[in-house]
């Protein structure tokens, strides 16, 4: 891995990405830390081309995208245009939609839903991945997970994994164990520390809590993960700080 593969994903500053004049900025701070790439997710209405003007004033590349579900049903061919347009191959979904994710039925109903979705992304160039939380970690009975129905329902040429790392921790899974299940099927990783705080988890920078990255970082690269995207949910300091010192730590592990 080296510089050009760590992308921020702008979820972790979107409250400076709602206007075209605060995203240009975001940018410029963004490519001043060392990123190389962003990926799309919870901006403004911005048109796509603006976007793209402004990620190349920016030299940034926009690696991957966060999409919602009722865009991909509605206006997939846009979408399709949008990422040929951003020259971006990841098409990701930030969650299953809350109907789907209660028990195992909703998973399987989920993956017949999307399957026409992924397949035309696929049959376009571009690539559907999946973005976890942690209650895809629920047991419905038995042993199986909502995480397994995606995993072992799916075609692994169509649907990929963007798997985070944090939230796999928090749903009681093994990190390192899911990053060689999803091996081939993993192109962009989302990263972020946990740490406690008063006996509660929360989002950190990366080296700034408990989760034991040197270990992960190498598993990511020995599973031939493209995009090491850092994302933060909540900061408990300026965004852009916490994207710093999380791009700081990580090149400890280059």
């Amino acid at each position: 891995m080296n510089k050009m593969n760590i992308a921020a994903q702008l979820y972790t500053v979107r409250d400076y990405t709602k206007k075209e004049i605060d995203l240009r900025e975001t940018l410029r701070k963004i490519k001043d830390i060392g990123y190389e790439a962003v990926q799309i997710s919870a901006i403004g209405p911005i048109a796509p081309e603006v976007v793209k003007v402004l990620a190349d004033e920016a030299q940034l590349r926009i690696c991957a995208s966060h999409t919602s579900f009722q865009r991909m049903k509605e206006d997939l061919d846009q979408v399709i245009k949008e990422h040929q347009l951003w020259n971006c191959r990841y098409v990701g979904l930030g969650a299953i939609p809350e109907q789907y994710n209660s028990s195992r039925e909703g998973y399987e109903a989920f993956v017949l839903d999307s399957a026409d979705i992924v397949s035309r992304l696929h049959q376009a160039g571009l690539q559907f991945i999946y973005h976890n939380h942690r209650f895809e970690f629920d047991k419905f009975g038995g042993s199986r997970t909502g995480m397994d129905v995606l995993f072992e329902s799916t075609k692994p040429e169509e649907f990929g994994f963007e798997l985070d790392l944090f939230w796999v921790q928090a749903g009681g899974a093994d990190p390192a164990d899911w990053i060689q299940k999803t091996a081939g099927r993993m192109a962009v990783v989302h990263l972020k520390d946990m740490a406690i705080i008063k006996d509660h988890a929360v989002t950190a920078e990366i080296g700034e809590g408990n989760m034991n990255y040197g270990k992960l970082i190498q598993a990511c690269r020995d599973t031939g993960v493209e995009w090491y995207v850092v994302e933060q949910d909540e900061c408990r300091r300026d965004p852009f700080e916490s994207l710093a010192i999380s791009y700081r730590n990580l090149q400890a592990y280059l």
